[in-house]
């Protein structure tokens, strides 16, 4: 994780912006939650005593550093050297944890007592289920009642672990109908709740505050490629991109570093040109969205323009202010794959390489069919999680491919 002196061109500024993206257009009672947490992150995050913890933690209880596994038939299909940050190792099954680790210590330096989170595939929210029993406090986490039916054994993960559950009913009752909702309990609860908002969005200090702590994916990558490659940066780093947290830490370190490209792939579902898509960059326009202003899909007048993916971890009408910076600046080359295109890149991950990939990693991996890579480019694909959570997802495409 960086230190807080450090500042790329391509980091948040004083006021909360990235470029033209970012802010916090947060309703006066939410001001004071904010406002404290603005006041405090870089102090705390940043303090010994944290540190110590913090890394503690994600050593020998996430099980970090995640490897950095080279995948030699992949490699050879596509013809570069292909690498697999294996995300999809750690405890809770996704770089989730990473994030959650970090803001319930935080959390509990502020004194807070109860936990609220949003949560879309189901992994944030049994990421900060997992933190909130470890640390002994109150969890409620908000799930769309889509999502709840197509990520059930997460729902049951959660209950497990001693979270409450609430079901988004309104809207296209997905991850962006769970934010809401999240957001209207921090605003009934404002003095003893800290919201764990798992992604670069929201308002002012989230889009950094997660970053920094996701940050740590892109910190041990130097490390492992100088180690394997002799040099610390790849030629080419692939996330996906829903709100963008795996992104947004895979990409972190290598910001101003213009030998890297960074790749960030969205979810087309069933095409950029169809009603049922998320691809935020191709489809959206600027405007505010959970207290942020950043690239959306809306309406003319304004009005949320539902998305679809077959991932509920991308199904996201939005992408964090860090990215729509990224994609505006030209920074960051933003592409998408269609559900059919990710599953086709999940099953080849499966029998290439014996790695059942969670759906939003699988868009990330659909990228290297539409790549034209140099001979021996060094490519680092972020494995952002893994596909226990979309087993049913994937055996019914499986059954229809069968008939």
């Amino acid at each position: 994780m960086s230190d807080s002196g450090t500042q790329s061109k391509y980091s948040v500024n004083k006021r909360g912006f990235y470029g033209d993206f970012g802010g916090a257009y947060i309703p006066e009672m939410l001001y004071p939650n904010v406002k404290e947490l603005e006041d405090n992150y870089l102090r705390i995050i940043y303090s010994e005593s944290f540190q110590k913890e913090f890394r503690g933690l994600l050593k020998d209880y996430v099980g970090r550093p995640s490897p950095l596994y080279h995948a030699k038939r992949l490699s050879e299909k596509y013809g570069a050297k292909i690498y697999l940050k294996r995300e999809d190792l750690n405890h809770t099954g996704a770089h989730k944890i990473n994030n959650t680790i970090g803001q319930i210590l935080l959390a509990k330096e502020l004194g807070k007592k109860r936990i609220i989170a949003e949560t879309g595939a189901g992994q944030h929210g049994v990421a900060t289920a997992t933190v909130c029993a470890l640390m002994n406090l109150e969890c409620v986490v908000y799930m769309g009642a889509v999502d709840i039916l197509r990520q059930e054994p997460n729902v049951k993960r959660m209950l497990m672990l001693g979270a409450k559950v609430v079901s988004a009913e309104s809207g296209s009752k997905t991850l962006k109908d769970a934010t809401n909702e999240a957001i209207r309990d921090w605003i009934n609860n404002p003095v003893d709740t800290h919201y764990i908002i798992g992604s670069v969005v929201g308002p002012h200090p989230y889009p950094d505050l997660v970053a920094r702590l996701q940050s740590v994916i892109s910190e041990e990558m130097m490390e492992q490629l100088q180690e394997k490659e002799g040099r610390n940066y790849p030629d080419v780093v692939v996330a996906c991109v829903g709100g963008g947290s795996n992104a947004a830490g895979a990409f972190y370190h290598y910001l101003d570093n213009e030998k890297v490209q960074l790749v960030a792939v969205e979810a087309a579902g069933h095409g950029v040109d169809t009603d049922k898509t998320a691809a935020t960059t191709a489809r959206g326009s600027e405007g505010v969205i959970h207290a942020s202003k950043t690239l959306l899909m809306q309406t003319e007048d304004g009005q949320i323009v539902e998305p679809h993916s077959i991932s509920a971890g991308l199904d996201y009408p939005g992408i964090g202010p860090i990215h729509a910076h990224l994609f505006k600046s030209g920074r960051g080359t933003f592409v998408s794959a269609t559900d059919e295109e990710s599953v086709a890149a999940g099953f080849e991950l499966c029998r290439l390489e014996g790695i059942i990939p969670a759906l939003e990693s699988a868009h990330a991996l659909a990228y290297l069919k539409k790549a034209k890579f140099k001979k021996d480019q060094v490519v680092v694909v972020n494995l952002s999680g893994r596909g226990d959570k979309d087993l049913a997802t994937y055996i019914k495409w499986f059954d229809e491919m069968r008939k």
